[in-house]
């Protein structure tokens, strides 16, 4: 008799859910006999995953086969203006085409505008929608490289922490997972474990039960620091200004790790000589803590071993973010953390994915271009300034390289006349959302959208593409939250006639007459070279040497070779040798920075738009434009169920009782929040979420909105410090009762 799993009409598919998350969670998929997925389930065999999944992706079947997905191409009908569409009715702007017309319309259209103003003036806009390896930059980024399009910097998420902290130690590597469990201190700084890094949670808690405490740092009381042994409740924006009071209070007391300092580390003295001004009681008038407590802070963490940080984007998201990062990431390197297992700090652990990105994303084809040549590039945190500027004469001969700050947006090339949206939402995502949808709503811009939904954005597509989801093609996923490499396999076919990124731009190119063989490139073909696979199967990735696509194919998971036995192994990234950094060591001075003219020590200022500002008499209020617990950054926000799960706070402004009294607001009232940029309606929840002179709401979909704005109608275009990121949290506002 053959196994009951033999005979089952059920089938288990392991895929990776691909949603912007740093832990990149093994998903098993049911699938029953007529191909339709019945179940999604954490993997109990993946380490992280440990068989449980957020309560996002739990519910994704609602996403999967929700009522009012976009299931084919659209074009946008004769005589219907782009701009805000009623909710539940935006198909009525649009006609269904086939695939076909579609695609040959595109391309016409795109070789128009190439022919016109120059193939600069077509620009790219996507981000993490996917951050499967496939789906986020490969056949997608050889199409724009051989059409000539301008070149799209990624900076809007995680850009200026990046930089920043690959600045110290020249690499994204950081304490594993696994590991936080062996913490005797954990400081959550800026990180919402429980909200969006909820696999970690459970190493925290097994710490917490081995005697441990947990410290939040974070101007929001999230849903970690509501479960923190102590919430620090800081002024926005001065993370750094903590930093170094903890790094003063840490020198005066002799509490720093000397033997580490002199092997591991590059320009102690003039830190030391830096820090003696950042006293406790002058950071304490920044942060709005008490000098007491800054003291506390700095000699419980210097004191405790293992101490561990968790490091989250929420800290760069300031315009002196970078800087920020910089500081906050040198305390493990002053008190020597990174010696001990369970100590340390992670931001990111996507520096150990060496993914062959040169041959996935063939930047040679841009010779073939009519460029002839790399085409400059736009700061996707700009893209507002990118599509209201005008046309330049088209005279840029640039190197591919980004632009120094301050300069035109657009480089002197043309004007953008042709937007391609993927994996993303510009709509509502981009910071200055009113010049972001003045730009979409121009009648010579021609825009394209690849999409699941109806959206924000959407409503200014002149063709609607529809696209997959990651139950639906195949891919491989890095982590950075993890050290894992996963196989994610297509695991039902799409519903109607929605394609891939990998399908759409490898079909696009060819309708462009693009000749080229990688553009008939399969995925696994893609995976392969992803891998950088050699003859005898085997990647030839640096950590991937024993990993194959057969593999992974059977088993769906495997850690990178310094991660073997994740149980066992006693990786410390940074405990000795050589520091992958222009000195080979830690660096607390950086003469890169130096050279470019910028501090190369992370001396804080108070950003522009702060208490401290010149605004500030006019928006006496520091505005929090949070991401909600239950979405993804703006996907999920238009299921019903997932809506439900945030209905708390949705379209809600948290308020400080001290500011609402002021202002004669009380809980539920409608309210105002405006600035020179725009303004938005919301209802008042007076909850005490947020330290007075404190206000925050969440990021959702404009359409949700009674008037039709979100949070990003008053954030601005200015950029942090380093990396040129979008400065999120740096933004002044007042409210008023209606």
């Amino acid at each position: 008799m053959a196994p009951a799993a033999e005979t089952s009409p059920f089938r288990v598919v392991h895929t990776v859910c691909s949603h912007d998350c740093p832990d990149s969670c093994a998903v098993l998929v049911t699938v029953n006999a007529e191909g339709r997925a019945v179940k999604v389930a954490g993997d109990p065999t993946q380490p992280v995953t440990q068989g449980f999944l957020c309560a996002k992706v739990a519910k994704y079947l609602d996403r999967v086969y929700a009522p009012n997905r976009v299931l084919y191409p659209l074009k946008r009908k004769t005589g219907v203006a782009k701009g805000p569409l009623e909710r539940g009715r935006e198909h009525e702007a649009f006609e269904r085409v086939s695939w076909e017309q579609a695609l040959s319309e595109i391309a016409a259209r795109l070789q128009q505008v190439s022919d016109q103003y120059g193939p600069e003036s077509i620009l790219p806009y996507s981000y993490a929608g996917t951050i499967g390896v496939l789906g986020y930059g490969s056949m997608d980024r050889r199409f724009f490289h051989r059409l000539g399009g301008s070149q799209l910097d990624r900076t809007i998420c995680s850009e200026a922490g990046g930089v920043a902290w690959n600045l110290v130690y020249g690499k994204k590597l950081g304490t594993p997972t696994e590991d936080f469990r062996l913490a005797k201190l954990i400081i959550a700084w800026g990180a919402n474990i429980h909200g969006n890094n909820i696999h970690l949670w459970p190493m925290v808690e097994q710490a917490r039960r081995n005697g441990a405490r947990l410290i939040v740092i974070d101007p929001y009381k999230t849903r970690t620091a509501a479960l923190a042994d102590w919430h620090i409740a800081i002024r926005p924006g001065t993370d750094g200004a903590l930093a170094l009071g903890m790094m003063h209070v840490i020198l005066r007391d002799g509490l720093e790790d000397r033997a580490y300092i002199d092997e591991m580390t590059h320009g102690f003295d003039k830190l030391a000589e830096l820090v003696r001004d950042y006293t406790p009681e002058r950071v304490a008038a920044w942060t709005g803590m008490t000098a007491a407590e800054v003291a506390e802070l700095a000699r419980e963490y210097a004191t405790t071993r293992p101490a561990a940080i968790r490091l989250n984007y929420g800290v760069q998201r300031s315009e002196n973010g970078g800087t920020a990062v910089r500081a906050v990431a040198m305390l493990p390197a002053l008190t020597g953390a990174w010696k001990n297992r369970g100590g340390g700090a992670q931001l990111s652990t996507s520096g150990a994915f060496a993914w062959n990105r040169r041959e996935l994303e063939r930047l040679d084809l841009a010779l073939d271009s009519p460029l002839g040549r790399p085409a400059r590039v736009i700061n996707m945190s700009t893209l507002g300034q990118a599509l209201t500027a005008k046309a330049a004469e088209f005279s840029h001969q640039g190197s591919g390289e980004r632009p120094p700050a301050g300069s035109d947006v657009l480089d002197g090339g043309p004007a953008v006349h042709a937007l391609f949206v993927y994996n993303s939402n510009p709509g509502a995502v981009a910071p200055n959302q009113n010049a972001v949808r003045q730009g979409m709503g121009r009648d010579d811009l021609f825009t394209v959208v690849h999409e699941l939904f109806f959206n924000d954005t959407t409503d200014y597509a002149d063709y609607i593409l529809p696209a997959t989801t990651f139950l639906e093609h195949t891919d491989i996923h890095g982590a950075y939250g993890h050290y894992f490499v996963q196989l994610s396999n297509k695991a039902i076919e799409p519903p109607g006639e929605a394609r891939s990124n990998v399908w759409l731009f490898g079909q696009l190119a060819q309708y462009m007459g693009f000749s080229e063989a990688c553009f008939r490139d399969t995925e696994e073909q893609l995976i392969r070279q992803a891998l950088a696979v050699g003859l005898d199967g085997n990647s030839t990735n640096a950590g991937m040497e024993h990993i194959t696509l057969e593999d992974l194919k059977e088993q769906g998971h495997i850690p990178l070779s310094f991660h073997r036995a994740p149980e066992t192994d006693n990786f410390l990234p940074f405990a000795s040798g050589t520091v992958p950094t222009p000195s080979g060591k830690v660096e607390f001075y950086s003469a890169t920075l130096a050279a470019r003219g910028m501090d190369p020590l992370p001396t804080f200022f108070a950003p522009t738009e702060s208490r401290w500002g010149k605004d500030a008499e006019r928006f006496p209020l520091e505005f929090l434009s949070r991401k909600a617990d239950n979405y993804m950054n703006s996907t999920f926000a238009n299921l019903e169920g997932h809506r439900k799960m945030e209905a708390r706070t949705s379209q809600r402004l948290e308020m400080h009782p001290a500011d609402a009294e002021m202002r004669g607001i009380a809980d539920g009232d409608a309210v105002q929040i405006w600035n020179d940029r725009g303004s938005i309606k919301l209802t008042a929840l007076v909850n005490g979420s947020v330290p007075a002179g404190v206000v925050a709401a969440r990021l959702d979909w404009a359409k949700f909105n009674s008037e039709g704005s979100n949070v990003n109608a008053l954030t601005s275009e200015r950029l942090t410090d380093i990396g040129a990121g979008a400065t999120f949290y740096s933004a002044l506002v007042e409210v008023k009762k209606l």
